[in-house]
């Protein structure tokens, strides 16, 4: 049984600390340690009656909300293993009882909690995961429970895997302490700041890096929903006269620039903003320039940025800088960006005025690895590659996951030797990494794994021509994202449809690639699709009898 100081604050409470929750009228409702502390462990009493053990599973379909903080923890006080699962979001009705239900099969939970009102989803996933009961609505017991022993997983994370099967990463309680530990080190926290949020609690970067880092921590949290911050980005901004940490993807600083006005911030000191991390996708320069330009009147320094890599597999962060510089960015030569081949870079900057304009073609760099979290490059074979080579991205160390939940397998991550095998693509110059992004069978689209074999359905669908005659790769390049589709027929007509239904699947930002010809998709022993050899075969012209639609 594991005994974590991630929950000994719920044991001693500090008072005088506590978390600002955004209100829909645009207040904040406050909750110190100590009444925190004491609603979980009376949550926790409520489990521990209703049957709950240390070590089981226990699914949370809730919004972020007082009653989300208290019931999570009060599974953690129980000895039991997290599940967040996400509320609907902008899903319909169906797809999300079926996405819930896909959850619930793998982790085979002890209990699901549900809020009132997402009961009936819950209710619905329940009977088609084939689970028995009800979903439980939180609610607390008369009195509070001491904090039992732990079971070995502290966390279940369901990657956000739009291909039919999500995987639950197995997180242990060691895992969790040693990557908390390393954010809160490369972040430069210190007793007494505190941390703004909107991100969503059920993804890695907003519950590990921006709830449980600061709570163990007893850190002023201030803590919004993903809506407040669409509907007022403002507001977000506006904490930082305060707070000195927050994570986000880079999407939400170009956000910030498009949609708030200076005046919006009017009075604020910004000087003491000390981390402003940014993950979860592939970051372009121009993004963050211009949200500097926009803030730094009122005292933001571009050093606040903290380009960071990271995956759910790797607990959450893998590197960060800890030192104050300005973010390098580069221009890879696409025609380099081959395995085991050196990358040549075309040009590089630190952030800057350079840096507008700078989008498609363009990666910044994720800092250097800390000696207590190796990572290393290699190639197809696996042997490790020298810097400045392109490879597969490999992470080691306390963080590193040892696997998914009920022997699950991914299609690129795997879990090997006490390493995490990434399935990024990425390489080493001037000692930063430089991460591309997913090779060849997935692409992220807003965040989410958008899998090409789910596409390839699509397109066979729309186009007529049957699954074995259509491939689809994934092509890492440098701050854009790409589709290349490989199609064994003559004809075009079919073309427009496809990529009428791929810009509504994956946005206008997704540049597409159809080839054409006979014998174009090549094969493994086990009949999947050489998707990346045969992306780099027509990068080198080397694929006979290949015809680029335009």
């Amino acid at each position: 049984m594991m005994a974590s100081a991630l929950r000994d604050w719920l044991d001693e409470p500090n008072p005088g600390r506590g978390v600002h929750l955004a209100a829909d009228d645009g207040g904040w409702e406050y909750r110190d340690y100590g009444e925190l502390a004491a609603a979980a462990r009376r949550t926790a009493g409520a489990l521990i009656e209703e049957g709950v053990r240390p070590g089981d599973v226990v699914c949370l379909v809730l919004p972020t909300d007082f009653t989300c903080i208290e019931t999570y923890f009060g599974v953690w006080a129980a000895g039991a293993t997290v599940c967040l699962i996400t509320p609907p979001l902008f899903q319909d009705g169906d797809d999300y009882v079926a996405h819930v239900a896909a959850i619930l099969r793998q982790a085979s939970p002890a209990l699901v909690i549900a809020s009132k009102d997402l009961t009936e989803y819950a209710g619905r996933a329940m009977d088609d995961a084939g689970l028995s009961g009800e979903p439980w609505q939180p609610r607390q017991a008369g009195e509070e429970a001491a904090v039992q022993p732990a079971g070995e997983l502290a966390l279940l994370q369901f990657t956000s895997g739009s291909s039919g099967a999500p995987r639950g990463v197995m997180v242990t309680w060691a895992n969790l302490e040693a990557n908390t530990e390393l954010i809160a080190r490369m972040a430069g926290y210190e007793d007494g700041d505190v941390v703004a949020s909107w991100l969503p609690l059920y993804h890695d970067m907003g519950l590990i890096g921006a709830f449980i880092t600061p709570i163990a921590r007893q850190g002023m949290l201030r803590l919004m929903r993903p809506d407040h911050f669409i509907r007022d980005p403002a507001r977000w901004l506006r904490c930082f006269g305060e707070a000195a940490h927050t994570a986000a993807p880079p999407f939400a600083y170009a956000y910030c620039a498009r949609r708030v006005k200076p005046e919006q911030l009017e009075g604020l000191d910004l000087s003491g903003w000390k981390m402003a991390l940014i993950g979860a996708e592939p970051i372009d320069p121009h993004a963050l320039e211009v949200f500097a330009r926009l803030v730094e009147p009122f005292g933001f320094s571009r050093r606040t940025f903290k380009p960071a890599y990271g995956m759910a597999e790797t607990t959450l962060l893998v590197t960060m800088d800890n030192r104050r510089s300005d973010p390098l960015a580069v221009r890879p030569d696409p025609e380099t960006l081959s395995f085991g081949s050196p990358v040549r870079i075309l040009e590089q900057h630190t952030l800057g005025e350079r840096s507008l304009g700078a989008k498609a073609g363009w990666v910044v760099g994720c800092g250097t690895p800390e000696d207590d979290v190796p990572v290393c490059i290699v190639d197809d074979d696996g042997n490790e590659l020298a810097g400045g080579l392109l490879g597969e991205i490999v992470v080691g160390g306390p963080s590193a996951c040892p696997g998914y939940y009920a022997g699950a397998e991914a299609k690129s991550t795997r879990f090997m030797d006490g390493k995490v095998y990434t399935g990024d693509a990425g390489f080493f110059h001037e000692g930063q990494l430089f991460v591309l992004g997913r090779m060849g069978d997935s692409i992220k689209v807003r965040g989410r794994s958008v899998y090409v074999e789910d596409l390839e359905s699509k397109i066979a669908e729309v186009s007529r021509l049957g699954k074995g005659r259509i491939a689809v790769v994934g092509v890492p390049g440098a701050g854009q994202k790409g589709l290349a589709l490989f199609a064994e027929t003559q004809g075009e007509e079919w073309v427009p449809a496809v990529r009428e239904m791929l810009r509504r699947r994956v946005g206008d930002d997704v540049e597409l690639t159809v080839v054409v010809g006979a014998g174009l998709i090549h094969r493994t022993s086990s009949g999947k699709p050489r998707r990346r050899y045969m992306w780099e075969r027509l990068q080198a012209d080397e694929m006979e009898g290949a015809r680029i639609v335009p």
